[in-house]
């Protein structure tokens, strides 16, 4: 649509003095009353009062675009108002929004041929490039305003040919993370290219990472700029580069004058050793995994925050004859109880399927990411549902983003607007109608089956997870082990995360005995961290132990394993159950089973003689190892 044949330049008014949004629309009424464009001003009034009551008509970057579609409008057009100063009382969809640009479009009440759609889309569209924006503002006359609406940036032909001499790296942020964003970006790479220093910008705004800085970029340049009013992602990205920082608008007055100040500081600065960041695995499965890992690692603080204060709650109720109180709602245990509890019950699976959505689509996935989980609270759907959620609402942000990118004029608009609304929407129509039975189902009967299971079918479940627990000493698979527990917990199976609490001992303990009674296989440095891991043991960490898988990974996590899993195997077939998340030694005054004595022994003395049967095998082990 040439926007050119719907207004004339009788309808632009390029400096107006007018700051009133009610003077600002009858000026602009008058302007197309005059030219017949209208045959009723206050029936048109009217319909445009009507639609800035629907919603704001202010958008972003200065722009403000009221519209009314009444059958006093003869034929489409709209009026043009550029404002000398701001309009103080023009309410719009981003707060921040201070408007000077007024585009007022009169549609025809019967529309067949869709003019209005046409000439917003056109219009949008147009508007969200700042080289269009840029240049049509900078009109002089109503005539040459009428001339540049039909510009097409797109179809410059011409060339330039440049010689970069240099190489810079920058990072642009703003507290909003949309306009200034882009402009200081876009000025930063402008100058650089009229210097002949060649500028690599990486947007950190509301979108999440831009442009994301390649290492072959990292390493060949000479210096960062970090032009940011927040803070920097990844920072450790550019240890080895010189760097200055200046506030994210900086380089609107004076890009030319910071890019010679690296160049200035990279010259008086000697470059450290680059050291290459981890290639990013984009595969499907890779996206998956790190979004789980992303997740549960977030939701780790939170489970042991709620499941320590419940459990030092009931420890105390029990300790002092007050457990009583635990039942009371006025009194403060119970308040206490309740809020380690609501963290567990309340906020676990939703701050985990935002954070799993959150790895996958950024900073735009978290509003997403929080509705599934609240989603999966909703269907009853436990961990599962929350971490297919997480991930649902990771890739529909994925797409929103591909194929409604939020750029230009209208970015506010589509980062603060059409992505959490469209986003929570389509994931609560999948989460809620598609797949809320389905997960349900599969949650339940994962429930049933863990909470039948007895004997040999127990011992046998123990001895996974405890396998799982040690494998790798925290990595993905012992965080796999953490979910499976807590998800069983949440559903009302209490012995996994039981077993997963006596077996995250084994391996610290191994290892501080192993040490002990082996200490001429060892050096002097790994068996100053075996007089320590023990401790670690106590409180449930397991990390104590990496430093001997990473010297010789096979032995040691065939060792840790076969420990674990007699450990995990004996805790579960006594039925020993745990209800509060944690890990260590305290764990073991909230046990729950039939005969408290009893299951403290077999829990605590299940660690002890998986650590044994570790520790033993690390020194068979170690010494076939030096033999060879």
């Amino acid at each position: 649509m040439e926007l050119s044949k719907l207004t004339k330049e009788s309808l632009i008014t390029i400096h107006s003095d007018l700051v009133n949004k009610d003077e600002i629309i009858h000026a602009l009424i008058e302007k197309l009353y005059q030219e017949d464009k209208i045959s009723n001003k206050e029936e048109f009034y009217n319909a445009v009062i009507a639609r800035e009551e629907i919603s704001a008509t202010g958008i972003d970057a200065g722009l403000a675009i009221p519209h009314g579609k009444s059958s006093a409008v003869k034929e489409a057009s709209f009026a043009v108002a550029i404002l000398n100063n701001i309009a103080t009382d023009w309410p719009s969809v981003v707060p921040t929004n201070e408007v000077k640009y007024v585009f007022l479009l009169a549609i025809p009440e019967v529309d067949e041929s869709g003019t209005q759609m046409k000439l917003l889309s056109t219009l949008m569209t147009k508007m969200s490039d700042m080289n269009y924006t840029s240049k049509l503002y900078s009109a002089t006359s109503p005539k040459q305003f009428v001339e540049l609406l039909d510009y097409d940036p797109n179809q410059t032909t011409e060339k330039e040919e440049v010689t970069y001499t240099h190489s810079i790296v920058a990072i642009t942020a703003c507290a909003a993370g949309i306009a200034h964003t882009y402009m200081a970006a876009e000025a930063l790479i402008k100058a650089g290219k009229e210097m002949g220093v060649q500028v690599f910008v990486e947007k950190q705004g509301a979108n999440g990472i831009e442009d994301r800085h390649t290492n072959e970029q990292l390493k060949n340049a000479d210096a960062a700029i970090f032009s940011v009013d927040v803070a920097v992602k990844n920072e450790e990205r550019y240890q080895h580069l010189p760097t200055i920082r200046t506030r994210v608008a900086a380089p609107l007055h004076n890009a030319q004058g910071i890019i010679q100040d690296a160049l200035d500081k990279a010259s008086n600065s000697d470059k450290k050793e680059f050291v290459e960041q981890d290639a990013v695995d984009e595969s499907i499965t890779g996206i998956i995994k790190e979004s789980v890992m992303t997740g549960i690692s977030h939701v780790i603080p939170l489970i042991v925050a709620g499941g320590m204060i419940a459990a030092l709650v009931t420890i105390f109720a029990r300790l002092f004859g007050a457990e009583v109180l635990l039942s009371d709602s006025t009194s403060y245990l119970y308040q206490i109880k309740l809020l380690g509890s609501t963290l567990l019950g309340t906020l676990m699976v939703p701050v985990l399927a935002a954070y799993m959505a959150y790895s996958i689509a950024e900073k735009p996935g978290l509003t997403a990411g929080f509705a599934a989980g609240l989603c999966a609270n909703m269907i009853e759907g436990g961990f599962l549902a929350g971490m297919l959620g997480g991930i649902v609402a990771g890739f529909v942000m994925l797409g929103l983003k591909k194929y409604i990118p939020a750029k230009g004029t209208f970015a506010g608009f589509v980062s603060f607007v059409i992505y959490p609304v469209a986003s929570v929407l389509i994931v609560g129509i999948i989460m809620l109608f598609v797949l809320g039975q389905p997960v349900t189902w599969l949650n339940n009967s994962l429930v049933a089956m863990l909470s039948s299971l007895s004997g040999t079918n127990a011992a046998l479940l123990g001895a996974i997870v405890g396998i799982m627990v040690s494998f790798d000493l925290g990595g993905p698979v012992n965080k796999a082990s953490y979910a499976f527990c807590v998800a069983a917990m949440a559903e009302g199976v209490l012995v996994p995360y039981c077993v997963f609490a006596s077996v995250k001992m084994v391996s610290a303990f191994a290892v501080t005995l192993a040490t002990k009674f082996a200490k001429d296989l060892y050096t002097e440095q790994e068996r100053e961290i075996g007089n320590s891991t023990w401790l670690l043991g106590l409180a449930g960490i397991t990390e104590g132990a990496i430093p001997f898988m990473m010297a010789d990974p096979l032995r040691v996590m065939f060792s840790m394993s076969v420990g674990s899993a007699v450990c995990g195997a004996l805790v579960a077939m006594f039925q020993i159950g745990l209800d509060v998340p944690g890990a260590g030694i305290f764990s073991i005054f909230v046990l729950t089973a039939d005969n408290m004595p009893v299951a403290m022994a077999v829990w605590f003395g299940a660690a002890v003689l998986g650590a044994i049967i570790s520790a033993s095998l690390l020194v068979i082990t170690r010494k076939q190892k030096l033999k060879k």
